[in-house]
């Protein structure tokens, strides 16, 4: 999953963005309201943390122009205010959740999970295709009785392609939800992990998962 990351202050923002990376998601940085309106209004993230406090642009600001698109995109508003009018102003401007600086990880962890659950509409953190399973919170994947170790990337692709099963993806759809922005589109890099992620998961006595799509991508299936 693509998460953006709005804040300002350098150490707080390498903290989250390496958190989030620990925990398999892809991180886009932006430092001010003006890259981070733009980064929100032209990808397609799964969901956005936004710092209040903005240079250029307030986070309320950056909120309702990408909210002006119809994006309906998950936001975690993060603000040192704690007064109930700010939180209603944000709440009514389309934020999704509100946390108060200082915050522990494991609480912003807990919030985004629970927002990325809604539009599963609650069913879980478990992935399955014939005998692979995946269980996200886990971090654990398992194909029959053998348990496979993945590195952060395949395992994030490999979430990927189960929760989109049956779905041809293409390069463009698995760069943008699986590598963030620094990544070269022109590089092998995804064909590289798919060829890992098959010699790992597919086995001569088992059936063949990951099958590719000529002049189209790829689909788990």
């Amino acid at each position: 999953m693509r998460v953006l990351v709005v804040e300002d202050e350098k150490k707080i923002a390498d903290f989250l963005g390496s958190g989030l990376r620990a925990e398999s998601f892809a991180v886009d940085l932006a430092e001010d309201g003006e890259k981070a309106s733009y980064l929100g209004r032209t990808n397609d993230y799964d969901l956005i943390v936004l710092d209040i406090m903005l240079p250029q642009k307030s986070g309320l600001v950056v909120l309702n122009e990408i909210r002006s698109t119809g994006k309906t995109i998950p936001v975690i508003v993060l603000s040192v205010k704690t007064e109930t009018i700010t939180k209603i102003e944000l709440l009514n401007a389309g934020a999704d959740d509100y946390l108060v600086k200082p915050f522990s990880f494991q609480e912003l962890m807990a919030r985004i999970r629970a927002l990325l659950r809604r539009p599963r509409q609650l069913m879980g953190e478990v992935f399955q295709l014939d005998d692979l399973i995946l269980d996200s919170k886990k971090h654990l994947v398992k194909r029959g009785e053998r348990e496979i170790r993945l590195t952060l990337k395949e395992f994030t692709l490999l979430e990927f392609f189960l929760k989109n099963q049956g779905v041809v993806l293409s390069r463009g759809m698995m760069m943008e939800h699986v590598w963030d922005m620094s990544a070269d589109p022109f590089s092998n890099t995804i064909e590289s992990h798919i060829l890992s992620l098959r010699k790992k998961i597919e086995f001569a006595d088992k059936r063949k998962l990951i099958h590719t799509i000529s002049g189209r991508g790829y689909k788990i299936a």
